[in-house]
């Protein structure tokens, strides 16, 4: 049986937990458990320190009055372990509110709230309708499916990466065709629903990753109601699953 341990950051998850994304920590320690591998998770908030000792750090969603805060603390006391996690090559994970704050800055009306940086991204609030629905998205390494609800346009920086493409939905901005950034392990999305229960293969991508595994290298699972999970949020997103 694997010795390894998965050590998790949650980041503001009093604050930053619209649409269940809290379920994507428990997809995370379940799939740690059921593997017989360890798993140890800290809550990180509002005045504490941060330190550099993580295999994931996650930021989920949450209200923009939240945001605000969590931005104002975030590049006050956190932002340094957090960029030097990163460069270690620790994984990071920011969905939608988290995913900005990943980013350069949010401008909202006269506001602009600064980000950290860690992906070459902004994100700008358009007077136009929200952007939300279910949504399917291309990644290299498979599909991911779930729903999206954000008013906020991000745009990419020349050479930043996206996370996939466009199958179903309105991803990043509603017209570029592209959702979401990805840097090495760095990676943004504003897929909800919550992301990681209706994906279980990018969970388990996101768990070998940052305990030092080669991806599909884990123990497989009985994965036939997280199989399920997936191919509902496809059919509702109008994608047909690969055969």
């Amino acid at each position: 049986m694997t010795k390894q341990r998965l050590r998790i950051c949650a980041l503001y998850p009093e604050l930053m937990n619209i649409y269940a994304d809290r379920g994507n920590l428990l997809m995370l320690e379940r799939r740690c458990q059921w593997r017989g591998i360890g798993f140890d998770l800290a809550p990180v908030t509002l005045g504490d320190e941060l330190r550099d000792e993580y295999d994931l750090y996650y930021m989920g969603g949450g209200q923009d009055a939240d945001q605000r805060r969590c931005a104002a603390d975030l590049v006050a006391l956190k932002a340094s372990a957090l960029r030097c996690g990163a460069a270690r090559g620790a994984v990071v994970l920011g969905v939608c509110g988290g995913y900005q704050l990943l980013g350069h800055s949010y401008e909202l009306a006269d506001d602009l709230v600064e980000g950290v940086g860690l992906l070459d991204v902004t994100t700008l609030r358009d007077p136009g309708p929200r952007l939300i629905g279910a949504v399917a998205v291309q990644l290299p390494e498979g599909t991911i499916a779930g729903f999206e609800n954000h008013g906020g346009r991000t745009r990419l920086g020349e050479a930043q990466e996206p996370l996939g493409r466009v199958l179903h939905g309105h991803g990043n901005d509603g017209r570029s065709g592209l959702e979401g950034a990805r840097s090495a392990n760095v990676i943004g999305t504003y897929v909800h629903g919550p992301l990681l229960p209706k994906n279980a293969w990018f969970c388990d991508w996101l768990i070998a990753t940052a305990v030092g595994l080669e991806p599909g290298t884990l123990a497989p699972l009985d994965d036939e109601l997280e199989a399920a999970a997936h191919q509902t949020a496809l059919r509702v997103a109008g994608v047909r699953s690969p055969a």
